[in-house]
């Protein structure tokens, strides 16, 4: 499960939570809409009703191969009745449901599917739903964008362990300094930055001096993924013995054929724009 997400509809703060790799919103702060002090009797009243009831098994049907739908028609056939009380710990308990979840302590609540959550959302209030839908859309796609470039980041990161690697086992003696190990390791990184980017770090530092981050954090998709082949490549020029001077000749000029087809690439492109 990953950290809570806060969503704000109509000035009440809407918590996006990540269970079982879905997303579920808290029924809770939707309730605070209607009842600031009490948000779980006005969850309470939605379930006590025969629709509400209906809507949850088949949402339990379609999504739940372990629904209890025995006691979900004995549920079933008390809902709506003046004496039907319904609670969203007791449903999970009756039958097993998943759409829905409670969790005690300071920071419980009830949580609910999104799709459950926007059926209940629209029972508060419809101008509601309609801003929560809204706002949830507008995360998920806020979402998807820091998850390409994390990807694209991640990608990388994995390739340049490669390539210190292979720097490590055969560029470094033993008798060389942590200062001066450092050193080795910076000068192949600027290798690539060179044959990539024209600049080392320290050149695109000087030029950028109100920036955060360093050159790679400002690369656009094609860059990185070039950069990514350019580490294996010097990765494997490294084993082969070829020295600096050559490698980088040889990595510049894959640098220049690889982008010339990168920046011209369709799935590149929507990769970078986080589509």
């Amino acid at each position: 499960m990953r950290k809570d997400k806060k969503v704000n509809v109509l000035s009440t703060e809407v918590t996006v939570q990540v269970i079982r790799q879905e997303d579920y919103i808290s029924l809770t702060d939707i309730a605070r809409y209607r009842n600031v002090d009490d948000p779980r009797f006005i969850v309470q009243n939605w379930m006590r009703t025969r629709f509400t009831i209906e809507f949850l098994g088949i949402w339990e049907h379609l999504h739940n191969p372990d629904f209890n739908r025995v006691e979900f028609e004995a549920v079933k056939n008390e809902a709506g009745r003046n004496s039907f009380v319904m609670t969203p710990t007791r449903w999970v308990e009756l039958t097993g449901a998943r759409g829905i979840v409670s969790k005690a302590g300071r920071y419980g609540g009830t949580y609910a599917h999104k799709d459950i959550a926007f059926e209940f959302a629209s029972w508060v209030s419809v101008e509601f739903k309609l801003y929560l839908i809204k706002e949830f859309q507008r995360l998920k796609e806020i979402e998807q964008e820091q998850l390409g470039w994390d990807i694209r980041r991640n990608l990388t990161k994995i390739n340049y362990r490669i390539h210190t690697d292979a720097i490590r086992e055969h560029l470094i003696p033993q008798e060389l300094s942590k200062a001066q190990i450092n050193m080795v390791y910076a000068s192949e990184a600027d290798l690539l930055n060179m044959a990539l980017f024209g600049k080392t770090a320290a050149e695109w530092r000087k030029a950028n001096p109100g920036e955060k981050g360093n050159i790679r954090d400002f690369a656009n998709a094609p860059q990185l993924l070039c950069l990514a082949n350019l580490e294996n490549l010097n990765a494997h020029f490294i084993r082969e013995g070829v020295r600096q001077p050559e490698r980088l000749e040889k990595l510049n000029r894959i640098a220049i054929h690889q982008m010339l087809l990168l920046v011209d690439d369709k799935g590149v492109r929507r990769m970078g724009d986080g589509k």
